[in-house]
């Protein structure tokens, strides 16, 4: 079967813009959630960043008939036993970037910087329409700040340092950001076994 549409399973337009600029130059058309409205809330009920990710991937692929790239991504703090982990979109509430960083202070106030460690997970998800799957992961260690920095970013991008940079994720231009983030090397992962999957 030969494609040449791939589905991001996301409506955030931040995350399509990252995905874009990985694949476009295969010449591979991209589109999101936000051009297939009739797809609903999908309940990521998994207990891992793999199993939402598949989860997600399994319901739009059946539904489109099409390739679905699918990810789930979550910050791990340390300080706080590796939450919000799988639940990091909705950690306050539902997709509300500030909310769920001020919860995030809130959680580690008083907590000093050297026990501040964080890490960002991304797993990503390959299925297409016949149940071929590819996965891949990435991750980016880092720290958590006590206020937040940047402009240029989504999530807990303003929150998570760099000591490497000494800039805070949400500091970085797209192309740094690319070049290091988990969803950056997550992709870079995929992409060494992605042609010979796309192509099968």
């Amino acid at each position: 079967m030969k494609h040449d549409q791939l589905i991001i399973a996301t409506r955030n337009p931040g995350k399509a813009r990252e995905f874009r600029e990985m694949f476009e130059p295969k010449g591979i058309t991209i589109k999101t959630l936000a051009d297939f409205p009739d797809i609903g809330d999908i309940n990521e009920n998994g207990t891992t960043f793999e199993e939402n990710a598949t989860i997600k991937a399994e319901t739009i692929s059946q539904r489109t008939n099409q390739p679905v790239l699918a990810d789930d991504s979550g910050l791990e703090v340390v300080a706080l036993n590796g939450d919000p982990g799988i639940h990091s979109a909705r950690y306050a509430s539902d997709h509300d970037d500030a909310a769920n960083n001020h919860k995030l202070l809130t959680n580690l106030a008083g907590v000093p910087a050297e026990n501040r460690q964080a890490a960002f997970h991304t797993t990503l998800v390959l299925l297409k329409p016949n149940g071929d799957k590819l996965v891949a992961d990435g991750e980016v260690q880092g720290s958590i700040l006590t206020a937040p920095r940047g402009e240029n970013g989504f999530g807990y991008d303003p929150l998570f340092w760099l000591a490497d940079k000494q800039k805070s994720m949400a500091e970085l231009s797209d192309d740094e950001k690319n070049a290091i983030s988990h969803r950056g090397r997550a992709l870079r992962n995929l992409m060494t076994r992605f042609d010979e999957w796309w192509e099968a």
